[in-house]
């Protein structure tokens, strides 16, 4: 049996995750997993999709919890989902990072479109702040996030 008859393909949110998710359901054990430095990343990454497929406010949460991580794969990782979920829960951590000019430049990327796919107007002016930033990575991802906000809320008929 091959490894891609034993890992399921295409998420609920049309992407393939690089791990599958944890079978737990507690958001707590989740979350306990997720912020431990011990654990191997495998495992931190199935909570990951765990809590993403909750899509809960406390899932949201705990995913933001995250960020605390050495890691800026999984901080990556966790703005990507968050993004997914599309919890504004998240958007005021989400801001945090994007802000966070010490974080990993792909972390702050991930952010930003993070905040353009929640679609909660509270993002416009910290994405509008970093429009001109030196790092085209970031500056890039807050005009495709603006663009994005400003076709969320137009009256134009959304046609994906």
């Amino acid at each position: 049996m091959s490894v891609a008859d034993r890992v399921p393909g295409v998420s609920e949110y049309g992407s393939v995750d690089p791990a599958p998710p944890s079978k737990l359901a507690d958001v707590t054990s989740l979350r306990s997993i997720l912020v431990d430095e011990n654990q191997k990343m495998f495992q931190r990454m199935r909570s990951v999709f765990s809590l993403r497929n909750m899509r809960t406010d406390e899932a949201a949460l705990a995913l933001c919890d995250g960020f605390s991580s050495k890691s800026a794969l999984l901080r990556h990782e966790i703005a990507y989902v968050l993004g997914q979920m599309q919890n504004p829960s998240a958007v005021e951590k989400l801001i945090q990072v994007l802000r966070d000019e010490d974080e990993h430049v792909m972390v702050r990327h991930e952010a930003a479109e993070a905040l353009g796919a929640i679609g909660d107007r509270r993002a416009v002016s910290i994405l509008s702040e970093f429009l001109d930033d030196e790092q085209p990575e970031i500056s890039e991802s807050c005009e495709v996030a603006l663009d994005l906000l400003a076709l969320c809320s137009s009256d134009e008929n959304i046609d994906w």
